[in-house]
């Protein structure tokens, strides 16, 4: 009894932590581009705010969670400043303001990853095992989150942040109740390396964790553009519903998470990383040929579907194998090296380039043949890639971004 009624409040805390997230982050762009007018770049630049704080993480939560302070009130705190700083960026409408305000969101939000999967891994007596089944009920939370914002419309409104906001409140309250984590008493002296919990990267030193860590920072890099974008893409597209479609991947998410122990087993965890980084390649080009008004409208849901392998196969995979890898004081902390070379420094780079290029592939009218954009004789590689990635199909329509 004890086991279940610790999986249910692991559970719980999973589910409202990833609807906070996916409550906001799917249609900020589409209030941004549509409704707040900002250009490409500035929407590039706001979605980089979550990558900064990713970056920034794993020396708070190592000096922080992995060393001096219990990981369940530092979750809350995080979780109260958090909402109340997300509630005073959904009344905000100039750039600067509102980039300020979610910089400071971010840099409370994103720590609160490294350790909610902390706490599931140090409490789990089989992580390996139990923690996917502990984390797809983020995964729901994230779908309830776009089925909500998607059934109440309001899309290219503020009221997913505000709803982010108060889900926040609750969670700082519920993470009071979650299970005592204490840090880990430290062995002898300590460096400065390890009082902010650098010495998680010793692990880079290990041939095949290195190989994993370059390979999330760079296929992270054109995840910014699933992250940031497709909202928006999928508006203008003329899809009805977007946010509660875009779910239809969430919902793939959590069968492929069930799926995952059988996986490990039949598999191993290195063929599902490069299963995952094929269907990424996979979805790019279906959401590059697919359009509404044609017969391939098919490869738009393909591509927002195969969003189940492409996180679970290669991200939560990632995250088992980094925590096995990991010794016993140094759990948070390479779950936060891991959230800062995904959700950091490759997504922080992707949001960049993706802000520049939605930007410079939008036309003040609104008409765009990306198909005389491939055939352009001086379009080099990267831009050529590009215009497959974010093309508007070639009738007259709103800008992409204005």
């Amino acid at each position: 009894m004890a086991v279940e009624n610790l999986r249910t409040r692991l559970s719980a805390m999973m589910f409202v932590e990833f609807f906070i997230w996916g409550a906001w982050a799917v249609t900020l762009g589409t209030y941004l581009g549509r409704t707040l007018q900002f250009s490409g770049q500035q929407i590039g630049l706001i979605y980089g705010t979550t990558a900064i704080a990713a970056i920034v993480s794993p020396l708070f939560v190592g000096f922080v969670a992995d060393r001096h302070f219990a990981s369940e009130p530092v979750f809350s705190a995080l979780h109260l400043a958090g909402g109340i700083l997300l509630y005073f960026a959904s009344e905000v409408t100039e750039f600067t303001g509102l980039y300020v305000l979610l910089l400071l969101y971010s840099l409370c939000y994103m720590p609160t990853l490294a350790v909610a999967n902390g706490i599931g891994f140090r409490h789990l007596p089989d992580p390996d095992r139990q923690f996917p089944l502990i984390r797809v009920l983020g995964t729901i939370g994230w779908i309830v989150a776009g089925l909500v914002v998607g059934y109440l419309g309001v899309e290219d409104r503020n009221v997913p942040l505000k709803i982010a906001a108060g889900m926040s409140l609750l969670l700082a309250i519920y993470g009071l109740m979650l299970p005592h984590t204490p840090p880990k008493p430290s062995q002898g002296k300590q460096t400065i390396g390890q009082m902010l919990g650098l010495d998680a990267f010793s692990l880079l030193r290990d041939r095949s964790f290195l190989v994993l860590f370059v390979s999330s920072v760079l296929i992270s890099i054109p995840l910014a553009f699933y992250y940031n974008f497709t909202n928006l893409f999928l508006n203008e597209l003329g899809v009805a519903n977007a946010a509660g479609k875009m779910t239809m991947g969430q919902m793939s998410e959590v069968l492929f998470m069930l799926l995952m122990p059988l996986l490990f087993r039949r598999m191993g965890v290195k063929w599902m990383i490069a299963v995952g980084m094929l269907a990424w390649t996979l979805r790019y080009a279906l959401f590059a040929y697919g359009d509404v008004d044609t017969a391939t409208i098919w490869m738009l849901y393909v591509g927002i579907v195969l969003h189940g392998i492409c996180y679970d196969f290669f991200f939560v995979a990632g995250q088992i194998y980094a925590n096995g890898k990991a010794p016993e004081s140094l759990k948070n902390s390479v779950q936060a090296m891991m959230t800062l070379g995904t959700y950091g420094v490759g997504m922080f780079i992707g949001s960049l380039v993706s802000g520049r290029i939605v930007s410079s592939f939008t036309s003040p009218d609104g008409v765009k043949d990306w198909e005389t954009d491939l055939a352009d004789p001086g379009l080099d590689g990267a831009h050529r890639a590009a215009a497959v990635c974010v093309h508007v199909p070639r009738r007259p329509k709103q800008a992409l971004v204005r």
